[in-house]
């Protein structure tokens, strides 16, 4: 996934659980990696119609479910319906375009419209579905790209490993995306900070920190994998729609929910959305609470957030 993971548990027994864990990570993302070659996506993605859904990323003559690449297509396919596209897994294409993939990460310095409009032509959920036990596409360029939520998918897949290992209390983190059970090491709730999106602010720099108790929080902005070309900078995060980097005062969205991939997918969607659609989101889906960061004018920051988490800022 190329960042690292945390997990914080109390245990009686005091039961070592990296080894356990370490293998459910990687049998993840040798399923949903674009950096893995025989990762079942990365075959996908170069499939000219598809692959056979008992495609065993090991090489092994052994029949394989892929049930994490099936459970991440899923719930892209029913996100990407609920956010009217904001969030969409096909986007690959135009991600590697303007350098952000799994190809040459490279500046953009002069931007090819008639490139961008024949990608876009790819992109879509409708592009690709399940039939006769193989995951099939449309068109030969099709492609799916999971990394706004996979590492949502496999905390959840860590909490749920340590839940039947009888483990109540615990935290476990991706790369930012955290799930939070029970109770912290000191007996309270556990807090959980929200990064300053500003240019220049380090990696320990905190906005603010919230209380997270059974619930999980994924934060997606635009203000680390960026670049400038001619006083342009370009972001990370692709609009489906217009087969740009999106551009907004919107910095960073954290988003609130029962598991970390709804909340992972939806980060991304508010960033593709925009603010008002952010707190649109959280109105229409009762499930999730979204906190955002947005630049002012005068280069100062505010913050909005949906109603069900006012408490923790009142």
């Amino acid at each position: 996934m190329g960042t690292y993971y945390q997990v914080t548990y109390a245990d009686s027994r005091q039961r070592p659980f990296k080894e356990a864990i370490d293998e459910l990570l990687v049998e993840l993302n040798q399923e949903v990696s674009t950096y893995i070659d025989t990762a079942t996506i990365t075959v996908f993605n170069r499939a000219a119609r598809g692959i056979p859904l008992d495609y065993n990323p090991r090489g092994e003559d052994i029949a394989h479910d892929n049930q994490h690449l099936l459970q991440n297509f899923q719930a892209a396919k029913s996100i990407s319906a609920r956010t009217q596209g904001a969030f969409d897994p096909t986007v690959m294409p135009l991600v590697n375009y303007w350098g952000f993939g799994y190809t040459e990460k490279r500046k953009v310095t002069r931007v090819d419209s008639a490139r961008i409009d024949s990608l876009q032509r790819l992109v879509g959920m409708e592009n690709i579905f399940v039939r006769n036990d193989s995951l099939i596409k449309t068109y030969p360029g099709v492609q799916l790209d999971f990394s706004a939520i996979a590492k949502g998918y496999g905390v959840d897949q860590i909490a749920a490993f340590l839940e039947t290992e009888g483990v109540r209390n615990f935290y476990v983190e991706i790369g930012g995306e955290v799930v939070a059970k029970g109770k912290s090491p000191r007996g309270d709730n556990w807090r959980i900070g929200i990064s300053d999106p500003r240019e220049g602010a380090g990696l320990q720099d905190i906005q603010t920190a919230v209380p997270l108790v059974d619930r999980a929080l994924a934060t997606s902005g635009n203000y680390r994998n960026v670049y400038e070309v001619n006083g342009q900078k370009y972001s990370h995060t692709i609009n489906p729609v217009t087969g740009f980097p999106e551009r907004s005062r919107l910095l960073s969205a954290s988003v609130f929910a029962p598991d970390c991939m709804t909340a992972d997918a939806y980060a991304t969607a508010c960033m593709v959305a925009g603010t008002e659609q952010a707190l649109a989101f959280a109105k229409n889906n009762p499930e999730i609470e979204v906190y955002l960061i947005i630049s002012t004018e005068d280069g100062g920051l505010d913050v909005r957030y949906s109603e069900g988490i006012a408490p923790f800022f009142n």
